[in-house]
């Protein structure tokens, strides 16, 4: 069997100061993040977050005609369920895990104990916040300014600096659900990144072959995102 991997595989597990970190691990538990599974439903009430140490999390917005949109991602730099610590057991978006890997689970009752502790975690987790808010807003911003192409690279650049690989397994349907766009549009967009030799794509992988063309080719919201980010949370800086 493979290793299972370790907390500090989570970026803002791994800032944590060993005494903080020790209290928490009694009380995370390691679970698999399959592609698709829901981690809370829109307005459910949410008993865990999660600290992906590999895989994608998607926040999604839905519609009540079924549709939805993306507006944010969250992989090994951060946490899904950050609104447990904003007063509210409960959130509209959906967390769908939208590329397969691993998380620690934690009860929101021992992340609350650790909060209101006023341990390093609190300036932790508030900067987090504010990175979060900062992605959420950009990405608003470029799904009403920008092209669709411009769109699927800030995606495919957010989520690779979320993993350890160049590769994404997902399929073209869900990028559509994801960007709230028809699936014809990311065909049309992809097979243009393909024909560039920027990405491969087949049968739901997708490979980057040629990252600094791609960033070549995004908007300036992801430089935005990014550049927040590590103002933030200048993990290994």
């Amino acid at each position: 069997m493979a290793a299972l991997p370790a907390p500090r595989e989570n970026r803002l597990l791994a800032a944590l100061p060993a005494a903080e970190r020790d209290r928490l691990l009694p009380h995370l538990k390691a679970v698999d993040l399959p592609l698709g599974h829901v981690l809370y439903e829109s307005g459910a009430r949410m008993a865990h977050v999660y600290f992906p140490t590999s895989g994608i999390v998607s926040l999604l917005y839905l519609m009540q005609d079924g549709a939805s949109a993306e507006i944010s991602v969250i992989g090994n730099d951060g946490l899904v369920g950050i609104a447990l610590l904003m007063g509210g057991d409960s959130t509209p978006s959906r967390a769908v895990v939208q590329c397969a890997g691993h998380a620690y689970r934690l009860p929101a009752a021992a992340l609350k104990e650790e909060f209101e502790r006023d341990s390093p975690l609190r300036p932790l987790l508030l900067r987090y916040t504010q990175a979060l808010i900062t992605q959420m807003a950009q990405t608003a911003v470029c799904n009403r300014h920008h092209s669709l192409d411009q769109q699927l690279c800030r995606w495919l650049l957010l989520s690779l600096d979320r993993l350890e690989t160049n590769q994404l397994t997902m399929t073209q349907e869900l990028i559509a659900n994801m960007l709230g766009v028809r699936r014809q549009g990311v065909t049309e967009a992809a097979r243009v990144l393909q024909d560039a030799g920027i990405i491969r794509y087949r049968h739901g992988n997708i490979t980057v072959v040629d990252r600094s063309a791609l960033e070549t080719r995004v908007c300036e919201c992801y430089s935005v995102v990014r550049k927040e980010c590590d103002r933030l949370l200048p993990f290994g800086q």
